[in-house]
Order: structure tokens, then C-alpha cells, then sequence
């Protein structure tokens, strides 16, 4: 019995060879990434409590936008590894060419949307609060959005040049580019923020200035590199010598894609709708949340980019035919990725509660985001077996499946009761904070059953 399930959930030294190679650089670039955020939130935390919340508010709702992008990516990602597994390098440029214009058509209505109606999204998260000015914040988070706005398009171009390149297993050259260009972006917020040398002090919008700068760089490196390398990047072939994408190709994309790219959006607004409603207990909470995603985001980059490497890794599987290795392999990813997972929330648990003592808030603030840190220390194994169920499930193309376990979960769930309690018992935010983190039991249970029913196991190209 033993041996039955160490041969099915725990792989051999070359199958965890392949599996690291393949994450190691995927797991740097955005721990890099996430490192030089928890930096800039640092950096913009000592111009005091307004521009922490102005910053975190712009960028809730950025991340929004940001999902949306890369739903728009991943809607042409489920068929690109299929594709790439199969050896069809022109069905490849197809999906490169898809992901060029709904990514590029996503960034418009973002843009379109943060012009028309940015004061009143950022007002919905700024309440009143001891020590703090609401009015103060909202001119912050303007001037920061109307800067942000300019970057939007080389991310948007990025994403679907680096999805591409990540699909063909090179990993390496969308780690490189991104380490090269949050390096930019911490010098720059230093330089900016506070008025280094020769460079003029400008506050939060330096930090968006830097943020600009940076995504600019990062999009100019891939590309070049995409476009040099032409014999690994085969899919650049015909790419922009044509603009149609044919129908037998581009009908099952909308049709797969389409739930995946709403159910990005969604689970963001659900996600936003979720905050907006622990922001009504206070600009401070604001802040404390802030603070302690940021510092989560540093222990959760190992399960996010391993659950991200089971779309690879089992997309190509199915795309060739493969399907019972495609199954092994989700089989063992899924339980290394937990088992990673575990470790890192238990040192998250641990020490996560040093980190908030840097920010220049008040005890009160720091007191909370240690609070909000453990207990999303508690449920990050859970979330980690989500993130990998939902993986699972869209490469095999079982998007409206993923759209029911994510997006209509995060709305019908999560965001009900978030607002519920925050609005109507006298509970603690810490305890809503934990019984909300708490309905990825749930998820799990449902995770559980959808990927034992193998009805993700399918070519689909």
C-alpha cells in the first residue's frame, strides 16, 4: 500500500529534475519581483499612511487590470503548450498572434475604465481613520494611476511574448528580463521617492515613474530576445505577416478562452469587493492588508509558479497524446507543490511577524498586519492545493469549470461574506479576515473531486 502511493504521488530524481529546472526560474523572477515590491512598499511607507493606502488602492484595482491581461494570455496558452507539445509551430503563432490582440484589447478597456472612473474606484477603499485623511490619499492614488496608466501597454505586449516563450520550456529569458528590469525599479524608486543625486524628489510618483520605466525595459528585452532567437521562438514564423487567425483555430479559443479570461477579471473584482469590505473598518486596515499581502506575496511565490508549471508541463503531455503520463505527472506536482507550500508557511508563520515592524506606521497598524500575516500563514497550503486544482483543470480546456470553482466561488462565497460580517456583526476584522481565508476548504473539496474525475484528461488539439 505504501509503495502503491509513493510511486504515484512522489516522483524519481529526473522527473523532479525536469520539474525544477523548468519553476527554478519562474520561482526568482518573481520572488525578485515580489522582493522589489515589498522594497517599493517600504520605500513609499515612509511618506506616511496615505500614500500606503493611495499606493495599495491603485494597485488593487491594477491588479485587476493585471488579471485581466493574463486571462487574455492564458486563454491562448491553454492551446499554445498543446500545440508546442504536438510540434505545431504554426498553430503556436496563431495562439501568439490571439494573445497579442486580446491583451492589447484588454489594456484599452482598462485604460478606457481608470480614466472614466479611477476617483470613484480608489473612493470605495478609503474610509476615515485615526490619524489619516481620505482626502489626502485620494490625490495620492490619482497622481499615481495617471502614471501607472502609461506602462500598461508594454505589460500587456510582455505578457504575451513571455507565455509564449515559457510554453517552448525557456524559462531562463523571462527571468533574466524580469530581474533586470525590477533592479531598474528599486534604483529608480530610491532615486525618485526620496530625491537621490541629481534626481528630483517626487514621492508616490516616482515610485509609479520607476514602475513605468521598468515594465518598458522588461517588455524591450523579451521581445528583442523573442525576435534573435528565431529558431527557438519558431512561432514567430509568418507572425506579423498576416493578421487573421482562422476560424477552426480562433472559434475554439473564444470558446475555451472566454470563461478563463472573465474568470480572471472576476476573481480580481471579487477579490477588490472582498477588501473594499474589511476596508470599512478603517483606513488602518487598509494599511495592515497592504502590508501583510506584501509580505505574503514573498512566501507564496513557490506554490503560485509551481501550480503555473503543471499548465506547461501537463498541457504539453496532452497535447501529445500523452495522457496517463499527463496524469502521473499532475499526480506528483500537486503534492511537491503542497509539500513545498507547507514548509514556507510555516516559516512564514514564524517570522512573518518581523517584517511589518520596518514600515513607518503606528503599533496599532504593525499589531494587525502581524495578525493578517499568520493567518494567512494557516491557510496558505490550502490555497496552494487550490491554485493547483484550478491548474489542472484549465489545461486540460475545462475553463467553465474553472470559471465555477474561481470567479463564481470568490462572488457567491467569499465576497457575500466578507461584506456580512464586516457590515453587520460585531466580529473582529481578524477573525473575518479568517473565516473569509477559510472557505478554501471548501475549494479544496471541490478542487479535489474535479481532478479525480479526470475529466481535465483530454487533447484538445
Amino acid at each position: 500500500m505504501l509503495t502503491s502511493l509513493k510511486k504515484k504521488y512522489i516522483g524519481d530524481k529526473a522527473f523532479y529534475k525536469r520539474y525544477i529546472f523548468l519553476a527554478t526560474p519562474m520561482i526568482i523572477q518573481n520572488a525578485i519581483t515580489n522582493f522589489v515590491s515589498f522594497l517599493d512598499n517600504i520605500m513609499v511607507g515612509q511618506l506616511g499612511q496615505e500614500a500606503i493606502s493611495a499606493v495599495a488602492t491603485v494597485n488593487q484595482l491594477n491588479f485587476v487590470f493585471s488579471l485581466a491581461v493574463f486571462g487574455a494570455a492564458s486563454a491562448g496558452s491553454i492551446y499554445g503548450a498543446q500545440y508546442f507539445g504536438k510540434g505545431d509551430h504554426k498553430g503556436h503563432m496563431y495562439t501568439f498572434r490571439f494573445k497579442l490582440y486580446a491583451t492589447l484589447l484588454a489594456t484599452l478597456i482598462g485604460i478606457l475604465i481608470f480614466l472614466g472612473f479611477g476617483k470613484e474606484l480608489i473612493s470605495l477603499f478609503l474610509t476615515e481613520s485615526a490619524g489619516a485623511s481620505p482626502e489626502i490619499a485620494l490625490q495620492l492614488g490619482l497622481q499615481y494611476l495617471s502614471i501607472i496608466l502609461v506602462g500598461l501597454v508594454p505589460f500587456a505586449v510582455n505578457q504575451a511574448y513571455a507565455t509564449n516563450i515559457k510554453e517552448t520550456g525557456q524559462t531562463v529569458v523571462p527571468m533574466v528580463a524580469g530581474m533586470i528590469a525590477v533592479a531598474t525599479n528599486a534604483i529608480l524608486d530610491y532615486c525618485l521617492i526620496f530625491g537621490f543625486g541629481p534626481f528630483p524628489k517626487l514621492g508616490v510618483a516616482g515610485a509609479a515613474i520607476a514602475t513605468v520605466i521598468a515594465r518598458y525595459i522588461e517588455a524591450a528585452i523579451v521581445i528583442f530576445w523573442a525576435h534573435s532567437h528565431r529558431s527557438l521562438n519558431r512561432y514567430l514564423e509568418g507572425a506579423y505577416l498576416g493578421f487573421g487567425i482562422p476560424k477552426d483555430i480562433l472559434g475554439p479559443i473564444i470558446i475555451k478562452g472566454a470563461p478563463l479570461m472573465f474568470n480572471e477579471v472576476l476573481w480580481a473584482a471579487g477579490m477588490s469587493a472582498v477588501t473594499q469590505s474589511y476596508s470599512i473598518r478603517g483606513m488602518n486596515v487598509l494599511t495592515a492588508l497592504s502590508i501583510s499581502n506584501t509580505v505574503g506575496n514573498l512566501f507564496n511565490i513557490v506554490f503560485i509558479q509551481l501550480g503555473a508549471c503543471i499548465s506547461i508541463v501537463v498541457g504539453q503531455h496532452l497535447g501529445a497524446g500523452d495522457l496517463e503520463e499527463a496524469k502521473d505527472a499532475d499526480n506528483k506536482m500537486i503534492v511537491f507543490s503542497v509539500f513545498c507550500c507547507t514548509i514556507m508557511a510555516i516559516i512564514m508563520f514564524a517570522f512573518g511577524g518581523l517584517f511589518p515592524h520596518i514600515y513607518n506606521v503606528s503599533d496599532d497598524i504593525r499589531a494587525l498586519a502581524t495578525k493578517f500575516i499568520a493567518v494567512a500563514a494557516i491557510w496558505m497550503p490550502f490555497c496552494s492545493f487550490s491554485h493547483c486544482s484550478y491548474f489542472t483543470l484549465r489545461s486540460g480546456g475545462k475553463t467553465l469549470v474553472t470559471f465555477l470553482f474561481d470567479s463564481v466561488f470568490t462572488w457567491v462565497v467569499m465576497a457575500p461574506l466578507a461584506f456580512v460580517l464586516a457590515h453587520f456583526t460585531g466580529l473582529g476584522i481578524v477573525w473575518i479576515y479568517f473565516f473569509v481565508c477559510g472557505t478554501e476548504l471548501i475549494k479544496n473539496i471541490m478542487g479535489y473531486f474535479m481532478v479525480k474525475s479526470n475529466v481535465w484528461l483530454q487533447q484538445i488539439v
